[in-house]
């Protein structure tokens, strides 16, 4: 159970009675945050799709096939995910200058945000928050057009076994549903779809196949529920009507 603290990237600080596991857990923490690669080859003709995020980007705890960027591809062949930038820990102030960078030589046609989860664990202010998710997106539509531009809810991770660890469920809970709020708006204003499924999809999914074997992350099972959610979105903004 030593890697479930970094992957929210909590401090000792936060997190007092963890102080002695800190040490390795940060190890594993960085260990997993290694599985962020890009892949070897693309096909010309394929979308290049980069996926930005935390742990729940990466899918901490499952295998790489997993992860639910991993499975939408699996179903949406177009997509080539060229990278998954997903970092366990990373809130939005993390984000905005480790991955968006890199945005500039993997040239996506394509790219999903998830991000939040830390900016509550680690109880950020709302108004930063606010600030990162409106740098965030600004740059990416610098990049790209909106539709071209997916964003995806935090679940709610109070239900899970290991969920109270974190503080009240209920002020969490509150304040999980307060960034996807505040980022379902900011998409709005942009034009930019937002997926706001996967909060009531994981307060559903609570059952052991659908948790990952640390008792916190969804299970491959459960992010396949989301990609239900997430590929309808994606087939109506990238591929060619059948009209």
């Amino acid at each position: 159970m030593l890697n479930i603290w970094p992957e929210f990237g909590l401090i000792p600080a936060v997190m007092p009675r963890y102080r002695a596991l800190w040490g390795w857990a940060v190890v594993i923490g960085l260990g997993l945050a290694a599985c962020s690669q890009a892949t070897p080859s693309v096909q010309e003709d394929s979308i290049r799709y980069v996926a930005l995020g935390d742990s729940y980007t990466i899918g901490t705890s499952v295998a790489a096939a997993d992860s639910w960027p991993s499975q939408l591809v699996a179903r949406v062949p177009q997509l080539a995910l060229v990278a998954n930038l997903g970092v366990n820990g990373y809130t939005s102030g993390s984000l905005i200058p480790s991955e968006l960078p890199a945005l500039d030589e993997l040239a996506p046609d394509f790219v999903t945000l998830q991000i939040g989860v830390n900016d509550v664990v680690q109880r950020f202010p709302e108004s930063a928050y606010v600030r990162n998710v409106e740098e965030i997106l600004d740059d990416l539509l610098g990049r790209l057009d909106p539709d071209r531009v997916l964003c995806v809810a935090t679940p709610d991770y109070t239900v899970t076994p290991q969920g109270s660890a974190f503080g009240s469920p209920e002020e969490q809970r509150a304040g999980i549903e307060r960034v996807n709020a505040i980022l379902g708006d900011a998409c709005e204003a942009r034009g930019i779809r937002f997926v706001p499924d996967i909060f009531a999809i994981s307060q559903a999914a609570t059952d052991s196949s659908m948790l990952a074997l640390d008792g916190l992350h969804p299970s491959g099972a459960q992010y396949a529920l989301w990609v239900d959610a997430i590929q309808p979105v994606v087939e109506e903004l990238l591929l060619p009507s059948a009209d």
